[in-house]
């Protein structure tokens, strides 16, 4: 059988040979990208805080895949411009998914200027400039796919979250305009906007059996969504399956939106 025909055979979701990073992949979503995929094939490096994600490496060693643990505040400019640099000199790098935030429930008339930075910080300012690192390779050498959790947040306001709904606004226009940039030297930018998923930072609104009810009022799916949910749309976006996917946004809400 030829490379070729091996080619043409092969699943256009397969992502073995790859290497792809993810950050925050101790929990939820994070760790649900992350094992989705190591089952398609790819290898991983997870960045996140210190000894966050040795449960994730080990689950992914099961699977079979190779994997590596760096430590890493993606708040921390330094930090992230020192392992972006180490990892873009180590290895290749085929895939980025942007997973690391934070989330800060707040009156607006009570935000505090350092409640604000931190939110920025990790959910955006990190967030861009480990794209500049890790994407700076990819589009030299004319390939890779970054892809972003963004959130429904991106396109409404919500409630006491004004940091993070700026944050998430941003993360949209950043794959929009690495998009604009990058596509024409091969490398696809895209996001995912989860919606109401089961994870720790909606504890507080599945708590309230209020805004739970509301919520899972206006959802069709009639159901709070699970981490596992984000994990096919990722290996979608990280795969050659998306290859003329660039510059979206890719809602994944049971229909949330659709309301």
């Amino acid at each position: 059988m030829t490379t070729q025909t091996e080619a043409e055979l092969r699943s256009p979701f397969d992502l073995h040979g790859r290497c792809a990073v993810v950050t925050g992949a101790g929990r939820g979503l994070g760790r649900a990208v992350a094992l989705g995929l190591a089952r398609a094939g790819a290898d991983l490096v997870l960045l996140g805080r210190p000894g966050s994600q040795d449960g994730t490496r080990d689950q992914v060693v099961d699977l079979g895949r190779d994997v590596e643990v760096v430590d890493l505040d993606v708040s921390d400019a330094d930090a992230v411009e020192r392992v972006g640099a180490r990892l873009a000199a180590d290895r290749q790098v085929d895939i980025l998914v942007n997973n690391a935030g934070i989330i800060d429930r707040e009156d607006s008339v009570s935000v505090t200027r350092d409640a604000w930075n931190r939110v920025l910080d990790v959910n955006l300012t990190g967030l861009f400039f480990l794209c500049q690192h890790l994407g700076r390779p990819m589009a030299e050498r004319g390939s890779g796919k970054v892809v972003s959790i963004a959130s429904l947040l991106s396109f409404q306001g919500g409630i006491r979250v004004a940091s993070y709904a700026a944050s998430k606004h941003g993360v949209a226009g950043v794959t929009k305009a690495l998009a604009n940039e990058w596509g024409p030297l091969g490398v696809q930018v895209n996001a995912i906007a989860p919606g109401y998923i089961a994870t720790d930072n909606t504890t507080a609104l599945r708590e309230d059996p209020d805004r739970s009810r509301s919520i899972l009022e206006r959802i069709p799916a009639g159901r709070w969504g699970v981490a596992s949910d984000i994990a096919g749309a990722a290996v979608f976006l990280s795969s050659p399956a998306a290859d003329y996917v660039n510059g979206h946004v890719l809602v994944v809400d049971g229909g949330w939106m659709a309301r």
